[in-house]
């Protein structure tokens, strides 16, 4: 009898390894997707829109994506490993499998505190910096990125001048000869030919109340919002996988170290 209830126990418990084993390996699976996709946000954040990068004073934005593609990196190793450790059984592999996956959970919490951090910040440091960009820098020697980050802007988002068109009345660059006396950038018209910024008439140019200032925070806002939701997704989802790694740990006690 005693020895039945023995094998019993020891089913029941291989069982329950074997349950585990596949529920980690399942979620590996997902996390290898999971990082894949954060890595592909990061580098799409900083390629895409790099431009834009250019026209703030703060790397807290960037910060933020280059955490995304570290982490997105390292969840992909992570992956593997998982996979490997769960097939193996290897207690060894499981505990470093479980620390790398605490170390993305927390990088993935540093990029969503600095996230949150520059959210609320944002708007006093466009305010502070966009104007200043358009009107000390635009179209200044050694300033290409600055200028074409300024023209991309304003095509993209259907505006001109930082508030208003009004700003560019300060420009070094209008006020240039090099201007040939716009009013406003050519990037500022609403069908942008040679020239065309001469005449600053609302039926020539974009005339947003704003101005790009509220484009551009819209458009950071939205994608820290992206940020910050696939950071807090992947944490969940690695809060489980570290909850059934612990089980498993734990079922292969007997197993080598």
């Amino acid at each position: 009898m005693h020895n039945s209830m023995a094998a019993y126990d020891q089913k029941k418990e291989a069982c329950g390894t074997i349950c585990l084993k596949y529920l980690l390996f399942t979620f590996n699976f997902l996390f290898w997707l999971a990082g894949g996709t954060v890595m592909a946000v990061g580098i799409w954040t900083l390629v895409e829109k790099s431009d834009y990068i250019i026209l703030l004073s703060s790397s807290t934005y960037a910060a933020s994506a280059y955490i995304l593609i570290v982490a997105g990196a390292i969840v992909m190793v992570t992956g593997v490993l998982g996979c490997c450790a769960t097939f193996k059984e290897q207690r060894r592999l499981l505990r470093v499998y479980f620390v790398l996956l605490l170390c993305i959970f927390l990088l993935e919490v540093i990029a969503g505190v600095l996230a949150y951090i520059y959210y609320q910040k944002l708007n006093a440091e466009l305010k502070e910096n966009l104007k200043y960009m358009m009107v000390e820098k635009y179209r200044q020697l050694s300033k290409e990125r600055v200028t074409q980050a300024v023209d991309k802007l304003q095509q993209e988002f259907k505006c001109c001048g930082s508030n208003s068109s009004s700003d560019w009345v300060e420009s070094k660059w209008v006020r240039s000869a090099e201007a040939k006396g716009r009013a406003v950038p050519d990037s500022c018209c609403k069908t942008p030919t040679s020239i065309c910024g001469h005449r600053d008439h609302p039926s020539n140019i974009y005339r947003v109340e704003g101005g790009c200032i509220t484009k551009l925070e819209n458009f950071i806002l939205e994608h820290l919002k992206i940020i910050s939701a696939v950071g807090i997704g992947i944490a969940c989802v690695q809060i489980v996988g570290m909850v059934v790694t612990c089980c498993l740990y734990q079922n292969l006690k007997g197993e080598p170290y």
